[in-house]
Order: structure tokens, then C-alpha cells, then sequence
């Protein structure tokens, strides 16, 4: 049976530390960035999904939530790829254990790459057909990551043609101050538009003149260059 420590090994022999000042900078790993306090040893991200693959199988699930509580970036990360995998081909009390263990989690699931790497492929997906209440509790926490976990999680309903929650959360979080909540806002709505135009631009139609100009900008991401400018200056009408 593969053990936390068979992953570790793989991924410290995979470490090239020329890689760690950059991704530090990229995931903001730095004194005063949302990452500060995290630690990257420089692995690239298709060979941590690799290694996710070799493992997935094997490793239990409280061995895997033991990595998720490592203090080494890639780590956490490989832990997701092998929860997500886990998850995709999992009964249903499996998939609940795995969903549970993830929101019991969310403080370790603590930049935008692992929530973006868990939430679309597990809470949201295990919420599709369940009480999505607990969308609006991550909502209104104050931990950055539930917020943005609550609202990534509803690009599994947007697959599906459900748009309801991408505006329910767009509406409460419009005025959210982080720049991670805003642009996960933003694009929650722009992957709404690739499927309904109109949807989208009914939701925007009176809020977009108060939104954050980031949410606004991932928002009309994929409109035309007058549309965009239509928006960006506030003289857009429908």
C-alpha cells in the first residue's frame, strides 16, 4: 500500500529549486502576499499530476488528507489531483467522505490554483442533485479561500445549464474586497455567457456600473471589443 511518504519522495526527487523564486512570486508565496507563510519546492504541475496518477489508486484516504495537511505547496496540490481523481470514480459514500474531508480542509486549500483544482470537480459536483446551503455559509465566512471555493464550486451547476448559484454568489459577493473573490466572480460569469449571452447580460445589466472593475473585466472577457467598451465606460445598454 503507497504511503504519504512514497508521494513525498516522488515529488522532492522531481524539486528543482531554479523554479522556487518564480512560483513564489506567482502564487505569492512573499511577505505580504495572500500565500505568505506557504513553501514551494518547484515542482512542475503536469509532473505532480502524474504523480497523482501513479498514486490515486493506492494511497488511502487518510493518507491523502495527511499530505493535504503538508506544509509544502505541491504537496497540498498532489493531494487534490488524487482526491479529484478518487472522487470522479467513487460511489456515492465515498464521494460524500471525500466532499466532507475537503470542506474540513479549506484553510489548507489556501491559494487560488488548489481551490480552482478541487472545488469545480468535487464540492461543486457532489452538490449538483443535494441542498446547496453550504454555499452560502462558505459565502459569508471570512476565510478568502471558502469564499472563493463557494464560488468556483459553481461551475459544476453551470456545465449542467444551471445558473442560479453563479448569481445568487455573484450577488452577495459583488462587493467582496479581495481581488481572488472578484476575479472568480468574474469568471463564474463570463463561462455563464460562453453558454447564454443573454443571461449573462441581464445579470450584469444592473450591477456592472458597481462592480469591482476586475469582476467586471474577466466578466466581458469574451465580448466584443465595442461590447467591452460599451461596459467599461458604464454607457452599456441592453
Amino acid at each position: 500500500m503507497a504511503t504519504t511518504a512514497d508521494v513525498r519522495h516522488d515529488l522532492a526527487s522531481l524539486a528543482d529549486p531554479r523554479r522556487v523564486a518564480a512560483l513564489s512570486r506567482f502564487l505569492q508565496i512573499t511577505p505580504g502576499g495572500y500565500g505568505e507563510g506557504d513553501r514551494t519546492i518547484g515542482v512542475p504541475v503536469p509532473e505532480q499530476r502524474r504523480v497523482a496518477a501513479r498514486y490515486w489508486r493506492d494511497l488511502s484516504l487518510a493518507e491523502t488528507a495527511e499530505l493535504l495537511a503538508s506544509g509544502v505547496h505541491e504537496e497540498r496540490l498532489t493531494s487534490l489531483f488524487i482526491l479529484v481523481r478518487k472522487f470522479a470514480r467513487a460511489d456515492e459514500e465515498e464521494r460524500g467522505r471525500i466532499f466532507r474531508l475537503v470542506l474540513a480542509n479549506t484553510a489548507r486549500i489556501n491559494n487560488w490554483d488548489l481551490v480552482d483544482s478541487s472545488a469545480p470537480y468535487i464540492v461543486g459536483p457532489w452538490l449538483v442533485d443535494k441542498d446547496r446551503g453550504v454555499l452560502d455559509r462558505l459565502a459569508g465566512s471570512s476565510l478568502v479561500w471558502d469564499r472563493r471555493i463557494a464560488v468556483m464550486a459553481t461551475f459544476a451547476f453551470i456545465r449542467a445549464g444551471d445558473f442560479h448559484w453563479t448569481f445568487r454568489l455573484g450577488d452577495r459577493l459583488l462587493a467582496d474586497p479581495h481581488e481572488l473573490v472578484q476575479k472568480a466572480v468574474g469568471w463564474m460569469l463570463r463561462e455563464v455567457g460562453n453558454r447564454d449571452r443573454a443571461a449573462e447580460e441581464e445579470f450584469l445589466a444592473g450591477r456592472y456600473r458597481a462592480m469591482p472593475r476586475v469582476m467586471l473585466r474577466y466578466a466581458i472577457e469574451k465580448f466584443e471589443p465595442q461590447r467591452r467598451r460599451e461596459y467599461l465606460s458604464g454607457t452599456a445598454r441592453q
